[in-house]
């Protein structure tokens, strides 16, 4: 769940987190990231108003 915009976040590498999620689901609260890049890395992607 990202419920924030700091910077940190949004310079994670999604790819490298997802290689230690067991199930990669993100929900981002704050529609910190690019639904299409998030999907083609291989998560399952909510956001809210999008």
């Amino acid at each position: 769940m990202i419920a924030t915009e700091w910077p940190q976040f949004k310079e994670l590498d999604l790819a490298k987190s997802k290689k230690v999620m067991t199930a990669p689901i993100m929900f981002d609260g704050r529609n910190l990231f690019d639904p299409v890049l998030v999907k083609k890395i291989g998560f399952t992607y909510k956001s809210i108003g999008r």
